[in-house]
């Protein structure tokens, strides 16, 4: 364990969470709804630091990072807890249950990515939210950082401003569910609220590269009006936002049908006439992954599943037309 950040003591040994928009008032001997974070005696601990539930080494596309060192490779960490229940989860093993943990320390970190040799050049923090692992994470991103490496999160957005700017510095890349673009949808269906999720894709995009992920559920969040909007925010922050329309298949508390590949190709195709890059996950589709140039369509990283390879690509620029392309480091060649 170890003391957590950002809480402040109230009168009978109460607890206010400072960490995320929730602010659960904590009595002693009780959590948060994250499940990670205590109240002993009047002091809140965050119980899972260092406790790791899951480790493994990703190609970057698994993050989704399309336009971040493609075909590299990423350390991937997650613990346990989280502060939204999405009834559609697909990690809820980790995140609402009680998964057997190993201890890792942020001195282990940076020798871990090293033994894995040139290819991976980042770690990120994932599986479950890693937000609400807030303490290991700005731990170990720092020495990361310093390292000479690049931190990545794979995060549902849900954090305050004062902690999510005090972490900012020291990430190179974020994913961000954007589970809907209707509020009425993260509350009853994932114990959360849609604008501290947009105020913090506003924040990351000044200071990190940004991609942003949506589940598309057959029914909840696919109508073309909600598609469109959700598109049109994105491409007023930055139209160069990479989108990942992700397709639902039933998970843990939700059992509607998967969502029909054809709502995510109108999804697609109403998007882009906002955004420059937008993308198809969980569907079998040889060319839902591939990045094409926006001006000429040449096909400048071609992608089959979590493979990427470069094809008209060079310099960062469109090898056939010139146009820039926005992509983060270099494309891995083997």
């Amino acid at each position: 364990m170890r003391e957590a950040l950002y809480y402040r003591k109230k009168k009978g040994n109460v607890i206010t969470c400072e960490l995320c928009p929730k602010r659960c008032a904590i009595k002693e001997d009780r959590t948060g709804f994250c499940r990670v974070r205590e109240n002993r005696g009047g002091v809140l601990y965050a119980l899972n630091y260092g406790r790791c539930s899951s480790c493994s080494v990703d190609p970057m596309e698994k993050k989704p990072l399309y336009h971040f060192y493609p075909a590299h490779t990423i350390l991937s960490f997650g613990t346990y807890g989280c502060n939204l229940r999405c009834g559609f989860c697909q990690n809820w093993e980790i995140a609402h249950g009680s998964p057997r943990t190993v201890t890792v320390a942020p001195e282990a970190v940076v020798p871990m990515i090293k033994a894995q040799g040139p290819r991976c050049v980042a770690v990120a923090y994932t599986y479950s939210e890693p937000l609400v692992w807030y303490e290991f994470v700005y731990d170990t991103a720092r020495l990361v950082k310093t390292a000479g490496f690049k931190n990545v999160l794979v995060t549902n957005g849900m954090i305050n401003e004062a902690p999510f700017r005090e972490l900012l510095p020291y990430i190179d890349a974020v994913n961000i569910d954007i589970k809907a673009f209707r509020d009425e949808y993260y509350v009853k269906y994932c114990a959360g609220r849609l604008k501290p999720v947009l105020e913090t894709v506003a924040r990351a995009r000044e200071s990190c590269h940004v991609e942003v992920t949506t589940l598309i559920v057959t029914g909840l969040n696919d109508s073309e009006e909600e598609l469109r909007e959700l598109a049109a925010w994105l491409g007023s922050l930055d139209p160069d936002i990479p989108l990942h329309f992700s397709r639902y298949f039933p998970n843990f508390e939700l059992d509607l049908p998967p969502t029909p590949p054809q709502t995510l190709y109108r999804a697609r195709e109403l998007a882009q006439k906002h955004l420059r890059y937008v993308y198809l996950g969980n569907i079998r589709d040889g060319d839902a992954g591939n990045t094409n140039c926006p001006d000429c369509g040449a096909i400048v990283v071609r992608r089959e599943g979590y493979m990427a390879r470069a094809a008209a690509f060079k310099d960062g620029k469109c090898a056939r037309c010139g146009t820039a392309i926005p992509i983060v480091g270099t494309v891995w060649q083997s």
